[in-house]
């Protein structure tokens, strides 16, 4: 970390070649990973006069929202003297999916405010804050400038499109633009079949589904987790095999996250071990939500000591991970070591949320211990008023 601070520092001192700003910069926001690093890069910046570059500053504010620091990008933004279609579409796309969507809108009308024409990329950026806010009727009239524009026949747009009416819950109308778009591409597929399985009608993503002319692992990905998250578990896994039989397409972690929920389901410890060696191989151990699923996987098919052992692994837990072999030992009736790996959880500085505090209530109960469950109900209650 140091030794990048120092790159920095020694680099923003350095004569800029006026021939080649835009690789000098971009080797400097390449080494970027604190706001201290933003802030030297930013410095490098205005001190050679550069902000005034639209494609110097569009490649600066996408560095500050990539580590999360939206706030300094819009500082950055509002001083640029004449910022065209290409950084007002850098600002929007920062924004959309964030808190402050409503100002990506804002900056959206700001573009034909000035004068200019929003182009292929003002759209499907400005759409994503209209599905982030849920703001159909907007989302319309959006809609047909698009028309006005005769920017309808651009797939990235239309796909976009689809997309918003999905997650505005319309999947009729996506549907609609759907079935009148001819050259559809594998991501506008895979969007359709999203949109069904966003609104609960996993029957209706697997039509979509099977009738792809190709597919890519978000394909397989999005109807396993649709049947997963239907608890049609059976047929999640039979997608599951599916995908690596048919297509040989390897699984990615949602769709490990999603089979791993239908194992749990089903009690499928064969395949759950299969999938543990397959992290394991492909060096995904390190990732929390995926060694969380495995021990919900062990705990409900029936091998607590093998949820605990991948517990005892982990490096690192979240409150997530404490809390599934907690309920995983209340469940096993194992009372005692529930409210002791509680106990170790609090010495080790872990906050305790709702659930874990609904899995010790749970690991009490099957102790008998009704007082004890009493004590931690009212400290659960006090805990849910002073969040008011």
């Amino acid at each position: 970390m140091r030794a990048r601070l120092g790159y920095l520092r020694r680099f923003s001192s350095l004569p800029l070649p006026a021939s080649a700003p835009l690789p000098h910069l971009l080797s400097l926001l390449s080494r970027c990973s604190t706001f201290g690093h933003i802030a030297q890069a930013h410095a490098f910046m205005i001190a050679r006069g550069l902000p005034g570059d639209n494609l110097l500053l569009a490649k600066f504010l996408h560095a500050c929202s990539s580590l999360g620091f939206r706030g300094h990008a819009l500082l950055a933004f509002d001083r640029a003297e004449r910022p065209d279609v290409y950084l007002l579409n850098t600002m929007i796309r920062c924004l959309c999916r964030t808190d402050s969507a409503e100002h990506a809108m804002a900056l959206f009308n700001r573009i034909q405010g000035a004068g200019l024409r929003p182009d292929t990329y003002s759209f499907p950026s400005v759409l994503k804050a209209v599905a982030h806010l849920g703001m159909l009727e907007l989302g319309r009239e959006v809609h047909g400038q698009i028309t006005r524009f005769g920017l309808d026949a651009d797939i990235h747009v239309s796909t976009a499109l689809v997309v918003m009416y999905s997650d505005c819950g319309e999947v009729t109308d996506a549907r609609k633009l759907f079935d009148g778009f001819q050259l559809r591409d594998v991501v506008m597929w895979n969007a359709m079949t999203a949109g069904y399985v966003k609104v609960g009608d996993v029957d209706s993503a697997r039509h979509v589904f099977e009738q792809m002319p190709k597919r890519n692992v978000v394909s397989w990905t999005t109807v396993i987790a649709g049947f997963a998250d239907a608890t049609r578990s059976d047929e999640a896994i039979t997608m599951f095999r599916r995908m690596q039989l048919e297509d040989g397409i390897e699984p990615d972690e949602v769709a490990l996250l999603a089979v791993l929920s239908a194992c749990a389901n089903l009690g499928a410890l064969d395949l759950g071990e299969w999938i543990h060696r397959f992290i394991g191989k492909r060096g995904l151990c390190k990732t929390i939500p995926l060694m969380n699923a495995l021990i919900d996987m062990y705990a409900k098919s029936g091998n607590i000591h093998k949820a605990l052992e991948v517990f005892e692994d982990m490096k690192q837990r979240s409150v997530v991970t404490w809390t599934t072999v907690i309920a995983g030992l209340a469940s096993h009736g194992l009372g005692f070591e529930a409210l002791e790996l509680f106990h170790r959880m609090e010495r080790e500085h872990v906050q305790p949320n709702d659930v874990t505090f609904l899995a010790v209530l749970s690991a009490c109960s099957h102790l008998g211990l009704t007082d004890l469950g009493r004590w931690y109900f009212d400290r659960m209650h006090s805990r849910l008023s002073e969040r008011g």
